[in-house]
């Protein structure tokens, strides 16, 4: 029965989540039970892609990611994949009307980072970030508002800045492996290798301008998702705190991250916060 298979597909994307990011897992286990499986769907799916262009090194990356696109288009039509985490993501997919377009957009920046390493111009950037961030926030706004279409085009605008800040977030925290490893730079007209205090503070402005966009947001958000975005919110912006108190010097030698105590700190003080409608 697919029945038995499509649970064992959700169960796929819900280890992919707990596996690769403890702190996502963490803010979505502050889901409302009703959505967070569409939730680890979307995330698997977003990881995967991410995972074949980024950390596949040994194999053919680009041959796995043309496969992997036929899957996925193969998944939405038929409304089923043998991959069971495509198979998990059709279902959240076809279940709240995912617009196409915005696979397509995320896909298509999957697809820049095969072989783009460098994002000389601003809408270049900003192209990037819509297809790999701002997109996926407006995926997961359509499961938090489960069909009340006013409502999403009233958050729209708000889910993408919170995904443009949580992106431009990991560019800065990545930097290095970005840069080292990979050969990309993202933020255009800034010279990683003579980053600056400068340059390190105009991103943090434009990323602090997107948080306090996303967070008007939140505060709109239905109950089942609201708790569970301001998480991910607190600790993407403790991060942010911790940037800025880096040295521009040290943030392009090491991976900036927040201790698993600070998470359960985070944790805790957010809950407080929520209850007491302090948002």
């Amino acid at each position: 029965m697919k029945s038995i298979f499509d649970i064992v597909s959700q169960d796929c994307s819900r280890i992919i989540t707990q596996t690769y990011s403890t702190s996502f897992s963490m803010a979505t286990k502050m889901l409302s039970n009703s959505i967070r499986q569409d939730i680890y769907n979307i995330y698997g799916f977003v990881r995967l892609a991410d995972e074949i262009v980024d950390s596949f090194h040994d194999y053919d990356k680009e041959a796995l990611f043309v496969k992997f696109e036929a899957d996925l288009e193969s998944a939405l039509v038929n409304k089923i994949s043998l991959n069971p985490i495509l198979n998990a993501f059709q279902q959240t997919y076809h279940a709240y009307g995912i617009d196409k377009d915005m696979v397509d957009a995320f896909m298509n920046s999957m697809r820049q980072d095969l072989h783009k390493t460098v994002y000389h111009t601003e809408e270049e950037y900003k192209n990037y970030i819509y297809g790999s961030a701002d997109v996926v926030g407006l995926m997961c706004l359509k499961v938090f508002v489960n069909g009340d279409h006013e409502r999403y085009e009233a958050l729209k605008q708000t889910a993408m800045a919170l995904g443009s800040a949580f992106q431009k977030v990991n560019f800065l925290r990545d930097l290095k492996a970005d840069h080292d490893e990979l050969n990309r730079t993202y933020f255009p007209n800034t010279d990683l290798n003579n980053l600056d205090e400068i340059s390190k503070q105009a991103i943090i402005d434009d990323i602090e301008k997107d948080f306090s966009e996303g967070l008007k947001g939140i505060k709109q958000l239905p109950l089942e998702a609201k708790f569970g975005v301001f998480m991910a919110y607190r600790y993407y912006n403790q991060l942010l705190i911790k940037l800025k108190t880096t040295p521009a010097l040290e943030i392009k030698s090491t991976r900036i991250r927040v201790p698993d105590y600070k998470k359960v700190e985070l944790l805790t003080r957010s809950y407080v916060k929520y209850q007491l409608n302090l948002l």
